[in-house]
């Protein structure tokens, strides 16, 4: 697909529409896995080309009678944050806050609030994160782990591995 087919909205400000063309851009660069335990809820193959969400976190948000869809929000996280990692070299704490500024706004900009978000977020986090590990992905990139020093996580997944 060419890029220019992909620009629907003519703008200097990012405002919810061109934001969700991006994140829709984003979505089609990478295939979404919902098959594997993935701790801090979702990752990515080393090779960037899937994003793994943990197989226990619930595909959608109920707004307004609506369910919406988390795994765009999750994939704008990931793929930012590996870009960053990759690219540019980031370390992944300073990938990760903007990676999560990107998030948050695409949140906000389907009108979802941030607080809303982030409390299914949290409701499973722990939950996700103390999970005993039987489908993890070969190729998930251990950085995350690794730069944060969580070597607890890092020995689970490679037991699971």
């Amino acid at each position: 697909m060419k890029l220019e087919n992909e620009v629907r909205h003519k703008s200097e400000d990012v405002d919810d529409d061109v934001l969700a063309d991006v994140v829709t851009a984003l979505q089609r660069r990478v295939t979404v896995s919902h098959e594997f335990d993935i701790p801090y809820i979702a990752g990515y193959s080393v090779d960037a080309k899937t994003i793994y969400v943990d197989r226990h976190l619930p595909r959608t948000i109920a707004r307004e009678g609506v369910d919406i869809r988390l795994a765009p929000f999750l994939v704008t996280h990931e793929v930012v944050e590996k870009a960053l990692l990759d690219e540019l070299r980031l370390h992944y704490l300073h990938a990760h806050q903007i990676a999560l500024r990107a998030e948050r706004d695409a949140v906000r900009g389907a009108g979802l609030t941030w607080r809303d978000y982030q409390a299914v977020m949290k409701a499973h986090e722990k939950q996700i994160d103390e999970e005993t590990l039987k489908r993890v992905p070969g190729d998930l990139d251990l950085t995350p782990y690794r730069d944060l020093g969580d070597f607890p996580v890092l020995e689970r997944l490679i037991k699971a591995l």
